[in-house]
């Protein structure tokens, strides 16, 4: 399970340090990542076979030729690079994907359970504050909308 932020440092030739828990979560027959852009903000998507493999199973699902399934192909599986760690546990980032989402130096690498993501640091400041605050009202309307069950099931 991929847990934590953790600050890197992409050095000259786009390489970065996995974290090594990261590392000892993707552990298997490949020793590295399948990284690709994200669907869901402008940042890497990355993650080990599992997370592959779940992807594909959701674009299985869809039948060959539904729009969205060709657009998760392209998205996910065409924009998808296999990356290697070296000796050092680094693994090294293609410029396309960097260029892509502004990664040049300071990087976030952002635990989410069965994936991680790869951020600019400043990318990363502007988008937590947006899903702190997002968490927040989620939470408050879960709270309301349970204490709302609560309350009609008592007055039954």
């Amino acid at each position: 399970m991929f847990l934590s932020t953790f600050e890197k440092q992409l050095d000259s030739k786009r390489r970065i340090v996995v974290p090594q828990e990261f590392r000892a979560a993707v552990s298997g027959p490949f020793d590295g990542i399948f990284c690709f852009p994200s669907i869901e903000a402008d940042c890497l998507e990355a993650g080990g076979k599992a997370l592959f493999d779940r992807y594909q199973a959701v674009i299985e699902e869809m039948p060959f030729g539904d729009p969205t399934r060709t657009a998760l192909e392209t998205s996910i599986l065409g924009g998808m690079a296999k990356l290697t760690f070296d000796t050092a546990g680094r693994i090294t980032l293609p410029d396309h994907l960097c260029d892509m989402f502004g990664l040049t130096d300071s990087v976030a690498v952002v635990g989410m359970g069965e994936r991680f993501q790869i951020w600019s640091r400043e990318a990363f400041q502007a988008h937590r504050a947006q899903q702190r605050d997002l968490a927040r009202e989620g939470l408050a309307a879960l709270r309301a909308q349970q204490r709302a069950a609560k309350f009609a099931g008592g007055a039954a």
